[in-house]
Order: structure tokens, then C-alpha cells, then sequence
């Protein structure tokens, strides 16, 4: 039986209270529940921005599909401008919570290898793992982003970004000496800009039926042969 403490009937030895543990344990429950119904309601609202489109997809489409009222995805994500962005962002990290380009894995796999086609081959094979989740979804932005401000300032900020983290890209790639010497740190970063898009993905992935595989094998043999001076070997 346990010991009381203290004179408090609630209190057991070692200074633990049986309903404190029980509050944990409910308040773990509602954050795992509350995550779970979150990304329920992400995923939904993915299948349908990518099959209908931003403007034909509603707040109330999402939660009814979602099976939930449209409070509770205001309250999970936010509004539909909001919703779409942390999409994107999920996208591009590839994990469950927006990750800066900077601080992603492969970031540091490239700044960790000193040989420049090898910093190619960890970015190629990022670049395709990253456009399988994000080309649908960005293809969906280019369009609406014509006709709604909101999504027209995130496809500006995110092309700005993009086009920031290619000059670091160059700039690294150019410290191993092997990039071409013709080529800018600008240039480089152009051209990289260019190939990692989601157009370019879709273009060889979604309309012409080229394997993932393929399309990484491809990007590093296009940037070796376009960016350094002497493409080295398999």
C-alpha cells in the first residue's frame, strides 16, 4: 500500500502524486490526437489543391473531407493562404515541421564533401527527393499566384529564396577550385536555379515517364558536364 507524506492522503512516497502523472498522460494524448488530426487535415488539403486547383478548393471543402468543421482547421493550420504555405514548406523540408534551407541534411552532406561532383550527386539526389513531394504543389502556386496576392507574395519569396541558397550552392561548389572558369558565382547559381525547378522535374518526371533515378543520374550528368572544368568519371 502506498505511504502518505506528509500527512497529504495524495501524496505517496518519493513525492509523487498519482494525478499529476494522469494529467501528463491526458495532455500527451491530446497533443499526439491534436498532431494527428493537424496532419489529417494537411494531407486533404493536398489531395485537393493538387486535383482541383487553389481557387476551387475551399476552407469547408477541406473540413468536410477532412471530417472535421472548418473552426478546427483555422485552429490547426490557419486560413486557406496560410494552409497552403505550410504545405510547401513541409514539401521542401520533407519532414513533419518547416526546416530552413540552410539547417537540412543535405545541406551539411554537400559542405561535408570536398570533392565538387560529389557535392552534385548529394544535391541531385536531393533535389528529385524534394520535387517528388513539392512539384504538384508548386505548379498549383505558379497558376494561382497570377490571380491572388497572397500566394503572389509566396511565389516571390520563395523564388528569392531559391535563388539565395543557389548562390551559396555556387559559392561552395566554386571553393573546390573544379567549377568552370568562365563562369560566374551568379552564372552558376543561374543555371542551377533553372534545372532544379519543379517545371523541369515535372516536365521529364510527370510528362515523359523518366524514373526518379534517371532524373538524379541526369542532373548530375548535366551539371558536371555544364559547371566544371573537367567532369570526372563514374
Amino acid at each position: 500500500m502506498s505511504e502518505a507524506v506528509n500527512g497529504n492522503p495524495d501524496t505517496v512516497a518519493g513525492g509523487r502524486v498519482p494525478g499529476q502523472r494522469a494529467r501528463k498522460y491526458d495532455a500527451s494524448r491530446r497533443r499526439a490526437a491534436a498532431a494527428q488530426t493537424r496532419a489529417h487535415i494537411l494531407d486533404t488539403a493536398r489531395e485537393l489543391f493538387v486535383t482541383r486547383g487553389y481557387a476551387a478548393t475551399t476552407v469547408a471543402e477541406i473540413a468536410r473531407r477532412a471530417g472535421v468543421v472548418p473552426d478546427t482547421v483555422y485552429t490547426a493550420v490557419g486560413r486557406k493562404p496560410a494552409l497552403f504555405r505550410e504545405l510547401i514548406e513541409l514539401a521542401l523540408s520533407g519532414t513533419d515541421r518547416p526546416v530552413p534551407g540552410a539547417r537540412r541534411d543535405y545541406v551539411a552532406r554537400m559542405r561535408a564533401e570536398i570533392d565538387a561532383r560529389r557535392k552534385l550527386a548529394v544535391y541531385a539526389e536531393a533535389v528529385t527527393a524534394i520535387q517528388g513531394r513539392l512539384a504538384p504543389l508548386f505548379l498549383v502556386l505558379r497558376d494561382a499566384a497570377a490571380a491572388d496576392a497572397d500566394l503572389r507574395g509566396l511565389w516571390d519569396e520563395i523564388t528569392r529564396r531559391r535563388a539565395d541558397n543557389m548562390r551559396l550552392l555556387a559559392a561552395d561548389l566554386a571553393s573546390t577550385g573544379a567549377t568552370r572558369t568562365d563562369l560566374t558565382i551568379d552564372e552558376i547559381a543561374d543555371i542551377v536555379w533553372t534545372m532544379n525547378s519543379s517545371e523541369y522535374y515535372s516536365m521529364l518526371v510527370t510528362d515523359r515517364g523518366w524514373s526518379e533515378e534517371r532524373f538524379a543520374q541526369w542532373l548530375l550528368d548535366a551539371w558536371c558536364r555544364l559547371l566544371l572544368v573537367t567532369p570526372a568519371g563514374p
